[in-house]
């Protein structure tokens, strides 16, 4: 099987499961813990931020950014299409007691006049607005870029508006490579940023919260409560260190793979969306039976934004993997 389901199906590699078996290790709920000090200082500095802190999940980071962002009964702001709103479990409300206000914009982008629409005048009946939620890369919208200068006016917006801003950047370093620029750039103009390694980068487990020392100071206390307290977690954390430190640079190989098989796809009569990092979308009438179609013939793909499929390179699949997944969607596209 083709499985192009997900960036995080990868599988660890030899050379990471070493580093994971040889990794030294301590308590680190007492931050006893050398590995996960270094990933979390590693980090960090990577992103421009003051402290980071290391968790089980993309999910629990983005989570504990909204936490440390939020009051009870306050009202988070963020795409109609984001991560945080669709696919987390309804956690800002069930964790942090938070309602959330969907926004639009094309290709997850936020327009600052959008979000000061959405933010009305202070108003007993109103939950208080306190956190604005960007997301880069965009999921939902195929892997898209969120322009840095688009991303800074709006983060100046929220900020005018007295709203902190957090940034899920589960798929930041896509966003770095294909634009070429730093991900801190980003990260400045965000008060938390949460980055996952168990996607593009390849480790099996491990995304991190980074911000100002005072902001991961409570997010320790956070991650506890939410579950997220580990002990010798340095066995997974050298997996998600050996990703940051090796495996950025190399996503432009994922990125070159998703615009071969957008190209072969759309030769083959698909209608493609030009992929701007490593997710490729495809329309399909029917999607389930698209899914199914190209599984009989040894391909995995996966549920996209409605009326798509979605199709994601990743490490574990090269070129000559897109290839057959190219043939074998022009086999189901000759049969239809």
């Amino acid at each position: 099987m083709i499985d192009l389901r997900s960036d995080t199906v990868t599988k660890p590699s030899e050379e990471m499961r070493r580093a994971m078996a040889e990794a030294p290790v301590g308590d680190d709920v007492y931050g006893e813990d050398p590995t996960v000090n270094r990933i979390e200082e590693y980090v960090a500095d990577l992103l421009g931020k003051e402290a980071a802190i290391y968790g089980p999940s993309g999910t629990m980071t983005n989570q504990i950014g909204v936490h440390l962002g939020t009051r009870r009964g306050e009202e988070i702001l963020l795409h109609e299409q984001s991560h945080i709103f669709n696919y987390e479990a309804g956690a800002p409300a069930l964790l942090s007691g938070v309602q959330s206000r969907p926004l639009p914009g094309e290709g997850g982008v936020i327009p600052p006049d959008a979000l000061r629409a959405a933010v009305g005048p202070e108003n007993d009946h109103f939950a208080p607005p306190s956190l604005l939620c960007l997301e880069n890369t965009h999921n939902a919208a195929g892997g898209t870029v969120y322009p840095l200068d688009e991303f800074a006016a709006v983060a100046a917006s929220a900020r005018e508006l007295g709203l902190g801003v957090h940034l899920d950047g589960a798929r930041l370093f896509n966003a770095a490579v294909a634009a070429g620029v730093p991900a801190r750039e980003w990260c400045r103009h965000a008060d938390t940023v949460s980055v996952c390694s168990s996607k593009g980068l390849g480790a099996p487990v491990g995304s991190l919260l980074a911000g100002d020392e005072a902001a991961i100071r409570r997010a320790r206390r956070v991650r506890k409560a939410f579950g997220g307290g580990m002990r010798q977690a340095g066995t997974i954390a050298a997996g998600s260190l050996f990703a940051f430190e090796r495996n950025i640079e190399r996503l432009e190989e994922d990125h070159d793979n998703a615009r071969a098989l957008a190209e072969g796809l759309l030769e083959a009569g698909y209608e493609v969306e030009a992929p701007e990092t490593n997710l490729v979308l495809v329309k399909a009438d029917d999607e389930d039976a698209f899914i199914e179609a190209l599984a009989r013939e040894g391909v995995l793909a996966g549920h996209g934004k409605r009326g798509y499929v979605r199709f994601v390179t990743h490490l574990d699949v090269g070129a000559e993997g897109v290839e057959r997944a190219v043939e074998a969607a022009a086999r189901v596209f000759a049969k239809a």
